[in-house]
């Protein structure tokens, strides 16, 4: 420890975290900051109607655990037991548990977000272990029964601009047009997600189509009048602000088939029967191939969400649900699929704007070098990669994934950041990708691998943060 005290250290956290050179610094400080430069939040699973209503929140437990489910993970791979995460232990025990977690993991990002959420919305300058925690405890609950941290205002404090929420095509959209009725001043708008109509192996599929004909007024009976209902709703979606759909998968397959075999496979499935692995890529690929269609007929950019394999605890699963930690990265991801998708939806030139996400990092050049092939229209990178996403947002995650755009796509047209979150406090990951970001670059002119020049350094430094975003969903 007397070795320690002697070495001259940064503070931890300080104003220039992560900032390890001036002029990372300096295009942080100036073009990047999140109080200066809005956020927009193009992906994520908020409820609008939480939004709506100004969710107000008892506890650090409620905002923190309630259903954070990258928490959770660690908590088990640290020996806490399931009282504690899920089960019925009391919120200040589940809180307890995790103050003896988080010193545990350094190297993880859930540390640096965790103390930037304290840091940036509560003031607390300090480090959350059990010696902290009733300290820690009291502080954030007496200033969550504080109007000003109501869900509404969390976002103010966030200065974000625009929230995508994450919607089923069977959804109200009720409390999006309420909040567009009276005026709030941060754009709420909806985003189509279909994935329960694609999913034609599921259970349920019949029984949601069955919803599906109810909200939408048409009887769904072949593939033709599932595609107008499904029109139907997107214009309805169109109409209630929508610029955005995302489809999630576990791989973007190309298997095309004839009319007539995807109507069959279809009623197949109405019909409560079982369909073999090959009829269920051929109905997806059809599915796929319609919705792109749609999307650019509507001026949506289409969401690729791929390369996850869910629910991998059956135990666990049965017990607690989806959405609750057992997830894993898939490596089956096959990019000639991928590339032989986009040529079918790119018929006529009419892609739409396309982001592509996979899981597995592994796939940062192959989906580079096949969305290349499909640029064009006098669109800035019509079809890009999206975000690091998941089990990748974090600094190695993020780090690796910039610098695979910038050697193989153009890094100073990428859209950026998203919280793909359900927290009103996870906006502070926008300003840790910056500060991630912007060390990356200001690393690049320092070492003489790009010009110093503010110009250009401006533009591409805000236009990742900000700009690029803005202009490419058209908000």
């Amino acid at each position: 420890m007397k070795y320690l005290n002697a070495v001259a250290m940064k503070q931890f956290m300080d104003d220039d975290f992560m900032l390890n050179s001036e002029t990372a610094r300096h295009l942080y400080h100036e073009y990047a900051d999140m109080k200066k430069i809005p956020v927009i939040d193009y992906h994520c699973h908020i409820e609008a109607k939480d939004i709506y209503e100004d969710k107000k929140f008892n506890n650090i437990t409620q905002l923190w655990l309630g259903e954070d489910h990258y928490k959770w993970r660690q908590m088990r791979t640290c020996g806490v037991e399931e009282k504690f995460i899920t089960g019925d232990a009391s919120d200040y025990e589940k809180f307890q548990k995790w103050s003896e977690v988080l010193p545990m993991l350094i190297g993880n990002p859930l540390y640096h977000w965790s103390h930037y959420e304290l840091k940036y919305y509560f003031g607390y300058e300090g480090t959350l272990t059990p010696d902290s925690c009733d300290e820690v405890w009291k502080l954030v609950n007496e200033q969550l029964a504080k109007p000003e941290f109501s869900a509404r205002n969390l976002i103010k404090k966030s200065n974000v601009e625009v929230i995508c929420t994450t919607d089923d095509p069977i959804d109200s959209l009720e409390y999006h047009k309420k909040l567009n009725d009276e005026g709030y001043e941060v754009k709420v708008l909806p985003a189509w997600r279909p994935d329960r109509a694609a999913y034609i192996e599921k259970a349920d599929f019949a029984d949601y189509i069955a919803k599906l004909s109810e909200v939408s007024e048409i009887n769904i009976c072949d593939f033709a009048s599932l595609k107008r209902a499904l029109c139907k709703r997107m214009d309805y979606f169109d109409s209630v602000g929508c610029k955005l759909a995302d489809n999630g998968m576990a791989y973007v397959m190309y298997l095309p088939a004839t009319d007539e075999e995807v109507d069959n496979i279809l009623k197949k499935a109405l019909a409560g029967e079982a369909v073999t692995a090959e009829e269920e890529l051929k109905y997806k690929t059809a599915f796929m191939l319609f919705s792109s269609d749609e999307y650019y007929r509507h001026g949506w950019v289409m969401q690729l969400h791929y390369g996850v394999k869910r629910d991998n605890n059956s135990y666990m699963f049965e017990r607690i649900g989806a959405n609750t930690g057992f997830d894993c990265v898939a490596d089956y991801t096959p990019s000639a699929q991928l590339a032989d998708f986009l040529n079918a939806a790119n018929r006529e030139n009419k892609i739409p704007k396309t982001i592509v996400y996979s899981l597995n990092p592994v796939d940062n050049t192959a989906i580079q070098t096949v969305i290349g092939c499909f640029q064009g229209g006098g669109i800035k990178c019509r079809v890009q990669q999206g975000a690091a996403w998941w089990f990748n947002d974090h600094f190695i995650g993020m780090s690796e994934h910039m610098k695979s755009v910038a050697a193989n796509s153009s890094l100073a047209n990428f859209v950026g950041m998203l919280t793909d979150s359900r927290s009103f406090v996870s906006y502070t990951r926008h300003d840790y990708f910056r500060r991630i970001m912007c060390d990356l670059i200001g690393g690049w002119v320092e070492n003489g691998e790009y010009p110093n020049d503010e110009k250009y350094l401006k533009k591409i430094v805000e236009g990742i943060a900000y700009y690029n975003t803005k202009e490419y969903f058209g908000f």
